[in-house]
């Protein structure tokens, strides 16, 4: 290990910057995070600089650097573009003792900045030891999707009630053991999903019963064990149409959480993938024509689970709330007191038209969505003259099997046959394919290119726009772009 990691106290402290480029500007903002007192040496500002020193939060000594200005400096950065000063700030600092890092120098610097994670208190470093900053960011970037936004949230509330943990915990393994539960149960995943007031409620539940007089009975590390009854929770997590790059990261962060996952006939095998590799996977899709799966075989799992103490996910195709029967779900959890994390994802009609390039909606084209399914209770009371109307897109989920009878129940109700349609088969999956036709030639065109589901169809002037294709094309970039933003 060439350099020891360590994590700086510069609060209220003097750091000399030597730069007024963008590059001191960077460093300049992460030192001002810390809240140091910052001096920086530079015969002009970058403009960021400028407002810091204009709104009083940064000392500016407009010279050229002098030894001098380290006094009274327990850190410096030299950032300037001219190697002779970096190397004279260098020199400088070391015969005072002092630490300094040089910019893209690592002969003249003793010690590196490394690509920081701030998701405070809580703070990750990534460091390599000034051989690749490059690399360094990228594993920042990719160390960031996998730690949830309120990770720091989490530690303060634990910050909060550690001295309480310590003193009804004596005992290390059982304290250790407390704070390993804490992290990994109810009210992590309730701070972390924002809700910071449930969360707290638990806590002190929790902290309630290490009080309790058995608790108190109980030796060392089952102390904590016997005051806690174990609850688990569910995730009602949307998988998103198929590709697992769309799945947001709270998603990903809870399937690396959960102990067993629950998935449909619509969740792609890549996507199932992405579970913590210890969990347990239960297949609960329910096959077109067979009933073996019951949705109320459903619920008794989640209960079931649920009761076992279980981290249970539920992971669903696209969003969990749109036609994926997630609402009865939610109604079981909650009359049965199961604490429940419902987690939104890309659903079927927005992932299978960007992947199409097809605006669902658009300036004199289309003023109005409807997401409708033409299967199940209530398909026959649908308000097809709306549907049919100029102006509008109509996404049929679960519609290829309907096929004849909602194109029929379109034309029949004022859908012009030159109307398009697209019908985007396998969205976002690389064996996706996309037929584009008149309303009028939909069905003969379907049939003639088999179609096959899962598909969803677009109905609307929009539709001409589709991206037709009938072979396996590659995934538009900018799909993925889009669910990350």
């Amino acid at each position: 290990m060439d350099y020891l990691p360590v994590f700086l106290n510069l609060a209220g402290r003097r750091v000399l910057v030597v730069g007024g480029g963008a590059v001191g500007a960077r460093k300049v903002e992460l030192l001002l995070k810390a809240h140091a007192q910052v001096r920086v040496v530079a015969p002009a500002l970058h403009a960021e600089l400028a407002l810091f020193r204009d709104a009083g939060r940064i000392e500016h000594i407009g010279a050229p650097f002098e030894p001098h200005h380290l006094d009274g400096a327990v850190f410096a950065l030299a950032a300037t573009d001219r190697p002779e000063v970096n190397r004279a700030v260098a020199a400088a600092a070391a015969e005072r003792g002092l630490f300094v890092n040089v910019v893209d120098s690592d002969a003249d610097s003793s010690c590196v900045m490394p690509a920081i994670i701030d998701r405070s208190p809580v703070i990750v470093a990534v460091g390599t030891g000034g051989h690749a900053p490059v690399l360094a960011r990228r594993l920042r970037a990719q160390l960031e999707a996998l730690l949830p936004e309120r990770l720091g949230e989490l530690a303060r509330l634990a910050g909060r009630v550690r001295e309480r943990v310590h003193r009804l915990l004596p005992d290390l393994i059982a304290r250790r053991r407390f704070w390993e539960r804490l992290f990994a149960g109810r009210v992590a995943s309730q701070v972390l999903a924002g809700h910071g007031a449930a969360a707290e409620q638990l806590l002190e539940q929790e902290l309630g019963q290490l009080q309790s007089p058995r608790a108190e009975r109980v030796h060392g590390s089952d102390a904590a064990g016997a005051a806690r009854t174990r609850a688990g929770e569910v995730y009602l997590i949307g998988a998103g149409p198929g590709d697992p790059d769309l799945l947001t990261l709270r998603a990903q962060q809870l399937l690396q959480q959960a102990d067993v996952v629950l998935y449909d006939r619509l969740v792609s095998a890549a996507v199932v993938a992405r579970a913590r590799r210890d969990a347990e996977r239960v297949y609960v899709g329910k096959e077109p024509g067979r009933h073996d799966i019951t949705q109320e075989r459903i619920h008794a799992l989640l209960l079931e689970y649920a009761a076992r103490g279980l981290r249970v996910a539920r992971l669903k195709g696209g969003d969990p709330l749109v036609f994926g029967r997630g609402g009865e779900e939610v109604e079981v959890l909650r009359r049965a007191g199961v604490p429940i994390v419902i987690v939104p994802g890309v659903t079927a009609a927005l992932g299978a038209a960007a992947s199409a390039e097809l605006p669902l909606t658009q300036r004199g084209l289309s003023q109005a969505v409807t997401l409708v399914t033409a299967v199940g209770e209530g398909a026959e009371r649908l308000d097809w003259r709306a549907l049919a109307a100029p102006l509008h897109t109509a996404v049929f989920y679960m519609g290829i099997a309907q096929l004849p009878r909602i194109v029929e129940q379109l034309l029949a109700h004022g859908a012009p046959p030159e109307r398009a349609a697209a019908i985007i088969e396998r969205a976002t999956l690389p064996e996706q394919r996309v037929l584009s036709a008149p309303l009028g030639e939909l069905l003969r065109r379907a049939s003639t290119a088999l179609i096959r589901a899962p598909a969803l169809l677009i109905v609307g002037d929009v539709a001409a726009q589709a991206r037709a294709t009938l072979g396996a094309h590659a995934f538009p970039q900018n799909v993925k772009d889009m669910a990350r933003a």
